[in-house]
């Protein structure tokens, strides 16, 4: 599979990383915002760097006979969903809930995951 590399002059996410899978988008202004749709997929990321012009570089697996991504486009990454999959560790939380209103409330749901992290 042949590669393609993709030059940014801002930096990338922090949190996109080798194996992680890129994606790309056309865009178009729609009143105040930004919106695209028909996401392609570019391919797995091989390697995130920055190279000489102080310019970050994305290498990703291509397939071929597929549409390239424009300078316009929107780039994007999606985590693998069998590697990724473990909640936070080594985090500490105390929480408390206070209604100083004299007036009826109603705490509909809170949640957290809860596990023993050493004995």
């Amino acid at each position: 599979m042949p590669n393609i590399k993709l030059i940014f002059a801002n930096d990338i996410n922090t949190s996109a990383q080798i194996g992680d899978v890129a994606y790309f988008c056309s865009t178009s202004s729609n009143a105040e915002f930004k919106t695209g749709d028909n996401i392609k997929r570019i391919g797995k990321i091989k390697k995130i760097e920055k190279n000489a012009s102080n310019n970050w570089e994305m290498t990703c697996g291509y397939g071929a006979n597929l549409p390239l991504p424009s300078d316009s486009d929107f780039i994007m990454f999606s985590k693998d969903n069998e590697v990724n999959t473990s909640s936070a560790l080594g985090y500490y939380a105390e929480v408390r809930f206070v209604n100083n209103s004299t007036a009826k409330s109603e705490l509909f749901a809170t949640a957290c995951n809860v596990f023993i992290s050493s004995k």
